[in-house]
């Protein structure tokens, strides 16, 4: 069975309707069209990543482990700056390192630590996969660099005001 390509914009009908049965549809409407953009830019970058064996998590950590300055980071701190709790970071950490991507060490100097160092074979595969995010710029389409700028500091304002740093 072949879907029905949609020809006007569902969420502006939603909006609309809302106004006429509800009141005030700008906060409805943003955070529909913000939750429909997240689908599709996940659906980009998931396709992008696919193909090296990638979830945009693990890619995540990959990213975070190459920017820090021995391309390892304590466990503890990986999780605190990807704003994850302890036991996701642990299953991606786990994955990476079943794929040879990263590998647990011990802390030189602290037995409590652990430090998850990024490998040979995860800086290559972090490379591949980083050209192929960006040669779909992260499932941007549509819209220029000075607007995703816009569109940044707006979304950053909004997280500021909710609390997230």
């Amino acid at each position: 069975m072949t879907e029905t390509p949609v020809t006007f914009d569902l969420i502006a009908k939603a909006a609309e309707t809302w106004r006429e049965r509800i009141g005030p549809s700008e906060s409805m409407e943003a955070v529909s069209n913000i939750m429909r953009v997240q689908q599709i830019l996940q659906a980009a970058v998931d396709e992008s990543l696919r193909q090296h064996g990638l979830t945009f998590a693990r890619y995540e950590a990959l990213v975070l482990l190459s920017f820090s300055s021995r391309d390892s980071l304590p466990m503890r701190l990986m999780g605190e700056r990807l704003q994850l709790h302890p036991t996701s970071i642990t299953n991606i950490v786990d994955r990476l390192e079943a794929d040879g991507l990263a590998q647990r060490l011990p802390h030189p100097t602290d037995r409590r630590t652990t430090l998850v160092t990024l490998t040979a074979t995860g800086r290559k595969r972090l490379t591949e996969a980083t050209q192929s995010v960006l040669k779909t710029d992260f499932g941007f389409v549509g819209l220029e660099p000075g607007e995703l700028s816009q569109l940044s500091v707006l979304l950053t304002k909004l997280r500021k005001a909710a609390g997230d740093f």
